[in-house]
C-alpha cells in the first residue's frame, strides 16, 4: 500500500490518543493519530515522523500521523494499515493458493473477523472455508516484535471466537502483521497481557493457525514482506 503525500516532521506531544503535535517545515500542527494505543516506546518527543497530507480541506486535522523513526528502524504506526497490506498480500497467493473469494468484515454468528477466504483444496475437491483476523503489531523489544502493547480484552474475545469457528468446522487464522523489518521472532506481550498470552496458546492448540509477517516500511509505503517465527 501507499501514501500519497508524505511529509517529515517532528513529534512534540499527544494531548490525546487522537491527536499529535507535529512540527513541520518550521510549523506545528495538529495532526491525526491513526492509531489509539499507547505507543509511549514510539511517540517521544523529538522523534522524526511521517505525516500524509489530506486531500480533505474539510477536515479540522490536516495530517495523519502514519510512520515514526526508532533508533534506526522506520515503523509504520497507522492502525488501518495491516487489513490493507494483509488483502494485498492475499491477493498475491503467497499466503493460501487457490484463492477463490476474499471477503472482509465477514459475519460468523455475532462476530465478525477481518476476512472470511474460500480457496481450493488440492487433496480434495471441498473449498477450504477459512475466517482470518488481523492485527498490526508496532512493540518492538531487541528485534523481537510483540503484541499487545496494552491489554486488549477485544483480543482475547476474538481469538475465542476463532477457536468457536474451528469448532463448527472452519479453518482459523490470526494473523500479526509486524509493521516494521528484520524481525527475529514474535510473541504475545506476557508481561503487559498475561491472559491474552494464555488465550492465543489455547487457540493454536485447538487448531488456529498463527502466523506472523513483518513489513518492508518506507515513509510513504508498506508491503508484507517475511513470515516471523511465532513463539508462544
Amino acid at each position: 500500500m501507499n501514501y500519497n503525500n508524505i511529509h517529515e516532521g517532528v513529534f512534540l506531544s499527544r494531548p490525546n490518543r487522537f491527536i499529535a503535535e507535529v512540527e513541520i517545515d518550521g510549523k506545528i500542527y495538529r495532526c491525526h493519530v491513526k492509531n489509539t494505543g499507547r505507543c509511549k516506546e514510539l511517540l517521544v518527543p523529538g522523534a522524526a515522523v511521517y505525516v500524509n497530507r489530506s486531500d480533505k480541506p474539510e477536515r479540522t486535522t490536516l495530517f495523519d500521523l502514519v510512520a515514526v523513526v526508532k533508533g534506526k528502524r522506520l515503523i509504520n504506526m497507522d492502525s488501518g494499515a495491516p487489513n490493507k497490506v494483509f488483502r494485498e498480500y492475499l491477493k498475491t497467493g503467497k499466503y493460501l493458493s487457490g484463492i477463490t473469494l476474499i471477503k472482509p468484515e465477514a459475519k460468523f454468528g455475532s462476530s465478525r473477523f477481518d476476512f472470511y477466504v474460500e480457496a481450493d483444496c488440492s487433496l480434495t475437491n471441498n473449498k477450504r472455508k477459512i475466517f482470518i483476523e488481523v492485527k498490526g503489531v508496532t512493540l518492538e523489544i531487541e528485534n523481537c516484535a510483540f503484541f499487545p502493547d496494552a491489554p486488549t480484552e477485544r483480543g482475547i474475545k476474538h481469538l475465542n471466537e476463532l477457536i468457536m469457528c474451528t469448532q463448527k468446522g472452519y479453518e482459523a487464522h490470526v494473523v500479526f502483521v509486524i509493521q516494521m523489518d528484520s524481525m527475529k521472532q514474535f510473541s504475545p506481550n506476557n508481561a503487559t497481557h498475561p491472559a491474552f498470552g494464555e488465550t492465543l496458546y489455547k487457540a493454536q492448540k485447538t487448531g488456529v493457525k498463527v502466523t506472523a509477517l513483518d513489513c518492508t516500511v518506507t515513509p510513504d509505503s508498506l508491503l508484507i514482506s517475511n513470515a516471523v517465527p511465532v513463539i508462544i
